[in-house]
C-alpha cells in the first residue's frame, strides 16, 4: 500500500502527538505515512479540495468537507481554558467590535465560528495567517483581532488586552469543552484502515505521554523559534485526555458545536456520520 499523506501544522501540539508515529516509535500496523506540514487554514482548504488522505483541520471547517471526510476519536485539540482570545490594543465595547474591523486567523477556523456566535453583528472582518495578528493590531491596521495557538502566550508581552476569551464564552454559555481542531480522514479508505488509523494516532500519543523527551528534537526543529517553555505550555494547553481519545464528554461537545452552529446558521447541516465507524 502506498504511504498515507498525513498533513498536520508544525505547532507543538501536533508535532508532540505524531512524532511517535513518524519516527518508528511505535507500531504503526503497516502502514507508512508522508508527512505535510500546513497552517490550520492552509489545512482547511487543502480538506475541501479533498488533497490528503489523513489531515489535522479545525472542527469548523469539518463541517464543510464532511461529504468526503470522518473525524478520529483521536488526535484531537479540544478541553478547557484553551480557547481563542479576541485581544486589542484597548479593551472595546460592544458597539465598537460590532462597528470595527475585526482580524480573524482564517474563514474556517473555530476561531470565526466563536467570534461569529458571540459577535453574530461584526461583519468587518477580514482573515489572515495567525502570527501577523498581533503586529496587525499593534501597528492598528486592525481594531482589533482573534488570536489562537501560541499567541496566546505572548499578547500581553506585547501590550495588548485581552477583550474576552471566546472559549470561556463557550464553556459558560453551553457547559462542554471547547473542539477546535480534529484529525480526519478520507471516507473512500475502508472501515479497517480508518480503524487502524484511530489506533495508531492514539498509541501515539500515548508514546507522546510516556516519553514525553522524546519528541523534543521534533518539536523544536518545526517551533518556529518558539521557546522551550512556550512549546511546553502550547502542549499542555491543547494536547489532554480528549486528545488521547475524545471519550462520551468529547464527542457530546462536538456534536453540541455543530449542533448550535448550525441553529445560527453558520455552517451547513450534515448528513452523513461524524466520527469513523
Amino acid at each position: 500500500m502506498q504511504p498515507l499523506t498525513l498533513a498536520i501544522s508544525p505547532c507543538p501540539n501536533d508535532t508532540f502527538i505524531f512524532d511517535a508515529l513518524l519516527h518508528n516509535k511505535i507500531d504503526t500496523e503497516g502502514l507508512d505515512f508522508e508527512l505535510v506540514f500546513a497552517d490550520v487554514e492552509q489545512l482547511n482548504q487543502a480538506a475541501f479540495q479533498q488533497q490528503y488522505d489523513i489531515t489535522k483541520l479545525s472542527y469548523h471547517a469539518f463541517a464543510y468537507a464532511s461529504d468526503y471526510y470522518t473525524l478520529m476519536r483521536s488526535g484531537s485539540a479540544l478541553g478547557k481554558n484553551c480557547g481563542p482570545l479576541l485581544i486589542s490594543k484597548e479593551v472595546l465595547t460592544d458597539e465598537s467590535l460590532n462597528n470595527g474591523s475585526i482580524c480573524i486567523p482564517g474563514k474556517f477556523t473555530t476561531a470565526n465560528l466563536l467570534f461569529s456566535l458571540k459577535y453574530p453583528n461584526a461583519e468587518n472582518k477580514s482573515f489572515i495567517i495567525f502570527s501577523e495578528i498581533e503586529n496587525k493590531v499593534l501597528d492598528d491596521t486592525f481594531d482589533a483581532g482573534v488570536i489562537i495557538h501560541e499567541n496566546r502566550f505572548t499578547y500581553e508581552q506585547k501590550g495588548l488586552k485581552k477583550i474576552i476569551d471566546l472559549g470561556e464564552y463557550w464553556e459558560q454559555t453551553y457547559k462542554v469543552p471547547i473542539p477546535l481542531g480534529g484529525i480526519a480522514i478520507k471516507r473512500s479508505f475502508d472501515a479497517e484502515i480508518q480503524k487502524s488509523v484511530e489506533r495508531i494516532i492514539k498509541r501515539s500519543i500515548e508514546f507522546a505521554f510516556a516519553h514525553p523527551d522524546s519528541s523534543k528534537s521534533f518539536v523544536a526543529a518545526h517551533s518556529q523559534e518558539m521557546s522551550e517553555d512556550v512549546c511546553r505550555q502550547h502542549i499542555n494547553l491543547y494536547v489532554n485526555k480528549y486528545s488521547v481519545e475524545l471519550g462520551f464528554d468529547g464527542e457530546y461537545a462536538v456534536n453540541t458545536l455543530y449542533k448550535i452552529a448550525q441553529e445560527h446558521k453558520i455552517i451547513p447541516e450534515l448528513n452523513k456520520s461524524i466520527f469513523v465507524e
